[in-house]
């Protein structure tokens, strides 16, 4: 990590936080983490916090530099605020035609015009897999199943899918079986997509008794990793396991895995393969 200054965690849910603020203390790097009212966020412990709110960027800002934050890093699930026009300050409001036309675009049109804000302001953006070794996924099975030629057949008709999607910066996964869409992501976000897929999902696959189906989660093109990197973790494997999925596809060196051993460990155990599959991201 090196560097003089200090990091600023923009903070969400999730165990990211965490273990972004453990990798900095291990490297010696000074951090602290940004705490956005009305935001459901997992703020690491014993780490400085300053409180900020989306309607007050300029005082944000002065507080990073007063702090001496020199580089930012998003971390965490963020839902997409609800701004009160009244509470703006001068820098916020100087910017908001700017992020009210990106509120209207998708995740990574909104996130590029927020590394922009702060890249203006003077703050580095870093991205998350840059600081924690060993988060992003390296190609190969990575657990003790293995998928299928039909699981591989599965697996390129869901990429073909969410390279068309986010393209359009829709979403960055679906689920396939027996060559069949059950189901994409989102603004509702993944879990909301393999819940639809275990409601539903049985009663569309032609064979019951043929490939179960895919999950394949992937970068949009030309998505910038700084900020809303896919992640998959021992939730995503429980979720994938109630769709009654075969397996997770995932882009190597394009998606994060949290708490690896706990993830590889459910997924060996529910049955399922973890493919990090080469040439996704």
């Amino acid at each position: 990590m090196g560097a003089a200054g200090k990091l600023a965690i923009l903070a969400g849910d999730g165990t990211l936080p965490s273990d972004i603020a453990q990798a900095a203390r291990t490297a010696g790097t000074p951090v602290c983490a940004v705490d956005f009212a009305g935001v459901r966020a997992a703020v690491p412990d014993d780490v400085e916090v300053i409180a900020a709110r989306f309607e007050r960027l300029g005082a944000l800002f002065d507080d990073l530099r007063t702090a001496g934050v020199d580089r930012v890093v998003m971390a965490g699930a963020l839902a997409r605020p609800a701004l009160d026009p009244a509470a703006l300050d001068a820098t916020t409001l100087a910017l908001a035609p700017r992020i009210m036309a990106a509120l209207k675009s998708g995740d990574d049109g909104l996130l590029r015009a927020v590394i922009a804000v702060f890249e203006e302001a003077g703050f580095a953006v870093l991205g998350a897999h840059e600081l924690v070794p060993g988060l992003v996924a390296e190609e190969g099975v990575l657990g003790a199943h293995a998928p299928t030629p039909a699981d591989r057949a599965d697996a390129d008709r869901a990429d073909a899918i969410t390279a068309a999607l986010g393209a359009l910066d829709l979403g960055q996964g679906a689920v396939v079986a027996q060559g069949l869409c059950l189901g994409v992501e989102t603004v509702q976000g993944t879990d909301a997509m393999l819940d639809w897929v275990a409601r539903t999902g049985a009663a569309c696959r032609p064979d019951a008794k043929g490939a179960r189906g895919v999950f394949l989660k992937r970068p949009k093109p030309g998505q910038d990793l700084r900020a809303d990197m896919p992640v998959i973790g021992p939730d995503t494997v429980r979720r994938a396991a109630g769709a009654g999925l075969a397996g997770i596809v995932i882009a190597a060196g394009g998606v994060m895995i949290l708490d690896r051993a706990a993830t590889l460990a459910a997924a060996d155990a529910a049955g399922l393969f973890i493919w990090a599959r080469g040439g996704l991201a």
